[in-house]
């Protein structure tokens, strides 16, 4: 089903072309604060808007929950992805990975440029995490290959997250040509650090804040960020200026930070 051989030690490229974007992820608690205490969705969609970034990994969307949409007068009559979306990112992709008797949630990506094409693997290991791995193709202008996004959200359990790696990686292989650019996003719960050597020797993945400061990004808890939870890798582009958005207002609306950077492809 995957090919192994391609090449484990393809180094970024750096990009000769004018083809750039900005990425963000988050990590957006279903719309609510810490401890489910308050609906705070439109104002995380402006927060979001503001960043301006052109595409954006979310993780822990809620595509539908009947008993909210009855309780909380603000609930949005549209799926959650489409509301964040609005008509900045016309483009919008979801990927359902836990689904419940109320409802479901699952990974989105949001986007200003095509997406030509979305897959949603269901890595779940046996027992009630589920989790996915969402592949979207999208066409960017200036860029001569198309970009592959993969919106990540794995397990809260070491073993779990070491067999969800390795999907990720064979995906990277079977499902993304050798020299496309390749950036994945989101939510690897990687408390211990495991993932970063990885993804590097098995998939070509380098991490961005490793790459630029030596270190993964403090993400979790948001307000006062001492855990590695959020990354960005890339394969086949370079990454300019990754920042860790700031605690204010982005401690009131996540518990994960955001992470956001430039790709230049």
């Amino acid at each position: 089903m995957y090919n192994d051989a391609h090449n484990l030690q393809t180094p970024v490229r750096e990009s000769t072309t004018a083809a750039q974007l900005t990425v963000m992820t988050v990590n957006i608690h279903k719309g609510f604060t810490t401890f489910n205490r308050k609906f705070i969705l439109p104002e995380l969609r402006d927060a979001v808007r503001k960043v301006g970034a052109d595409v954006v990994f979310m993780q822990e969307v809620l595509g539908t929950h009947e008993e909210h949409g009855k309780k909380i007068d603000s609930w949005p009559e549209a799926p959650m992805y489409e509301f964040l979306a609005d008509s900045i990112w016309p483009q919008y992709a979801y990927g359902r990975n836990m689904v419940y008797p109320k409802g479901h949630h699952g990974n989105a990506v949001m986007s200003k440029f095509p997406i030509v094409e979305h897959q949603n693997h269901d890595v779940s290991i046996a027992g009630p995490e589920k989790r996915g791995l969402l592949h979207c193709v999208l066409d960017i202008p200036g860029c001569p290959m198309q970009v592959h996004a993969i919106c990540v959200h794995l397990g809260l359990a070491e073993s779990h997250r070491q067999q969800q790696l390795d999907l990720l990686c064979k995906i990277s292989h079977s499902e993304v040509p050798a020299d496309a650019p390749l950036i994945v996003a989101g939510d690897f719960n990687d408390w211990r650090r495991r993932a970063n050597d990885k993804l590097w020797k098995e998939a070509g993945l380098r991490e961005i804040f490793v790459t630029a400061y030596g270190e993964p990004a403090k993400t979790f808890p948001a307000i006062f960020p001492v855990l590695s939870l959020d990354r960005i890798y890339v394969r086949n582009c370079s990454v300019h200026l990754p920042v860790v958005l700031p605690r204010r207002p982005w401690s009131h609306l996540s518990d994960h930070a955001p992470l956001v950077a430039e790709i230049h492809l």
